[in-house]
């Protein structure tokens, strides 16, 4: 795939239905646009981001967007649906100019869980562009997913966890004291060949999800840039992409082999026998706790699971989240998971 072949994404976030969605439905956590962008990043190149609310209501969040390069939309402060329907309308505006005014443009994403934008959806559609939809399960209309192309739930993305209601840590502003975001601090973390393992298998899982088949390692190079335009094989100690890959075939974190032109190989995540391992000691770990008086929730597991195997890491399988690599385990058996609304997390009991 050449760089002309990539979808050109534009993103559009209906940012009070995402953020009272997110609070109400998950615990009370903060809405965070770093895992949309990084399922985007899989799936295209985001050429535009806007997101529209009463920005008054929505200060720390405002910070986080701007740091993102998100261009606010301001919605005048009126009263319940009044205001409401005014975002709405101006969303759907700005959405439908930008349909006819960039031709380039080959993908909307719409974020939000309101049947409102239905027909907007379908009016894209209408015009030979592809929509993906973003929203939370609990706050998202029956009749928004069938209408697009796409549609993704926040809370199953890579990189959303759901946390324990009474353990939950309150979210601490990522400014340094002269206010200039302190970006490089808050999220590169430190450059380890385990981190860049669970980076390569997570991306790879991702642009096969996302339709895209066969992974070619300069498809998989332009999904880093996309995900950390800071990306660089020099800071793991490579002096070039391919020896980078050279490494994690030793390592067995990938497998290649031979693509459509020379010098770009195709890659997939290796197969990996410590997965079945781990799926073996999740289940023994979860028969053990099922004689306790308590539910078996998700947020704890994964401690649980650690004290079997220190160094585990779900990344290490190409799972973007603990909850991918237990919905796998249900998948073949093992556990059972189920959403529990009073608990606000997942029950988890043997298989």
């Amino acid at each position: 795939m050449t760089t002309h072949d990539e979808e050109r994404i534009a993103l559009f976030l209906d940012y009070e239905n995402l953020a009272i969605g997110t609070r109400e439905a998950l615990s009370g956590m903060q809405f965070d646009l770093k895992p949309v962008a990084d399922a985007l990043a899989e799936r295209g190149r985001v050429v535009t981001r806007k997101a529209y609310a009463d920005w008054s209501y929505f200060d720390e969040d405002r910070r986080m967007l701007t740091r993102s390069h998100v261009e606010l939309i301001e919605i005048p402060q009126r009263m319940g649906a009044v205001r409401k329907n005014a975002a709405d309308i101006k969303m759907a505006v700005d959405a439908m100019e930008l349909a006819f005014e960039r031709d380039y443009i080959t993908t909307f994403v719409i974020c939000t869980g309101d049947s409102d934008f239905t027909p907007l959806v379908y009016k894209l559609r209408e015009l030979n562009k592809k929509v993906i939809g973003v929203g939370i399960k609990a706050s998202t209309s029956a009749l928004l997913p069938p209408a697009c192309d796409e549609f993704l739930f926040y809370e199953n993305l890579d990189g959303v966890e759901v946390r324990d209601p009474s353990t939950r840590e309150k979210r601490v502003p990522r400014d340094t004291p002269n206010g200039q975001a302190d970006d490089a601090a808050a999220s590169s973390g430190p450059k380890t060949l385990e981190s860049l393992d669970g980076l390569i298998t997570t991306t790879i899982s991702g642009l096969q999800r996302s339709g895209q088949g066969a992974v070619l390692a300069s498809s998989l190079k332009r999904a880093l840039l996309r995900k950390d335009p800071t990306f660089t094989e020099a800071d793991y100690g490579f002096r070039a992409f391919g020896e980078l890959l050279a490494n994690l075939v030793s390592r067995t974190v990938i497998e290649t082999s031979e693509g459509s032109a020379k010098g770009d190989p195709l890659i997939e995540v290796a197969s990996n026998p410590d997965e079945s391992d781990a799926f073996g000691v999740l289940g023994d770990v979860v028969k053990k706790l099922d004689g306790s008086d308590s539910p078996i929730v998700l947020s704890g597991l994964k401690n649980q699971l650690r004290k079997q195997i220190p160094d585990f890491s779900e990344k290490r399988f190409g799972y973007g989240s603990f909850l991918q690599f237990v919905k796998a385990a249900q998948t073949r058996g093992i556990v059972s998971l189920n959403w529990d609304k009073d608990l606000s997390d997942y029950a988890v009991e043997p298989g």
